[in-house]
């Protein structure tokens, strides 16, 4: 293996372009990383996290790396990894999770397993689904809408519920949960968080959308209140959610489930998602 295949380069200002037309490659399996730079660029402070970059052969930008709170790969071909991989290990784990398209990401935890390991938990596969109309078959919840400012609080017990039961953790850990509930006002702030609320103003439904550019979005955080369970509630609630969202952010939406959950992958389907890829997480 050349020393140059292994190179790889912290990118800057100056690659924003390049890295952009990276991205726009696959701007649904891409959104999370970019939504972020088209928010804060490449400059590693406002964006949280260090973008690693590999040249191909042509000596043109071919794929990235987000290294961030999450580790992300973007178009990484087999010698892209090895090559990202050979710099995390080299930098050592900084992040709380490895996510993105299920076979590079694989690829990239068998090279960092033994010196980042062991993880709390792999997914292994979890389909990526999209839609890009309203469904057909659904209608859409009319009482789940934008959550206000003024709600956050009665959405907070909701986000946290949601989180601990996907993850495996409280996001109230650590910090008291500051850093959680900052991200949790953003959303609502900016307009990207939706619910619908039953008499008592408890959360009966919620989903928020967590990353979007003027290309795709990205659904996550889909919660139904265990009491109203099996009542379709997750499924008129999305419809609501991809109208919203269709209408007033991206002309594709997306997100990805676990593969075990076929209940909600039946859901999304009805809703009218298509699966139209798969990532993988590891959990740390």
């Amino acid at each position: 293996m050349s020393s140059s295949s292994l190179a790889t380069r912290l990118l800057d200002a100056g690659d924003l372009a390049d890295a952009q037309a990276v991205l726009d490659r696959d701007p649904v399996a891409n959104a999370f990383v970019a939504a972020r730079v088209q928010l804060a660029g490449l400059d590693p402070w406002r964006l949280g996290g260090e973008m690693w970059g590999w040249d191909g052969p042509d000596g043109r930008l071919d794929a990235l790396c987000y290294a961030g709170a999450n580790l992300v790969l973007v178009n990484a071909r087999p010698e892209a990894v090895r090559a990202f991989a050979e710099r995390a290990r080299r930098q050592g784990r900084r992040c709380s999770s490895i996510v993105g398209p299920a076979g590079p990401t694989a690829d990239l935890w068998n090279r960092l397993a033994d010196v980042w390991g062991p993880a709390r938990e792999v997914r292994a596969c979890q389909p990526l689904m999209a839609t890009d109309r309203p469904s057909e078959e659904i209608a859409a919840d009319p009482h789940v809408r934008r959550v206000r400012r003024d709600e956050i609080e009665l959405l907070m017990p909701a986000c946290v519920a949601m989180f601990t039961e996907e993850v495996g953790v409280s996001p109230l850990s650590g910090d008291g949960g500051l850093l959680y509930r900052s991200r949790v006002a953003e959303l609502v702030t900016t307009g990207r968080a939706f619910a619908r609320f039953d008499d008592r103003g408890r959360v009966v439904f919620k989903a928020e959308i967590g990353a979007a550019t003027d290309l795709a979005c990205q659904v996550q955080g889909v919660w139904v209140a265990p009491e109203y369970r099996g009542q379709g509630l997750s499924e008129t609630g999305m419809a609501a959610v991809v109208e919203h969202a269709l209408r007033e952010v991206a002309p594709v939406v997306s997100l990805y489930v676990n593969d075990f959950n076929q209940p909600a992958r039946a859901a999304y389907r009805r809703v009218g998602f298509a699966e139209v890829g798969a990532f993988m997480s590891v959990l740390f």
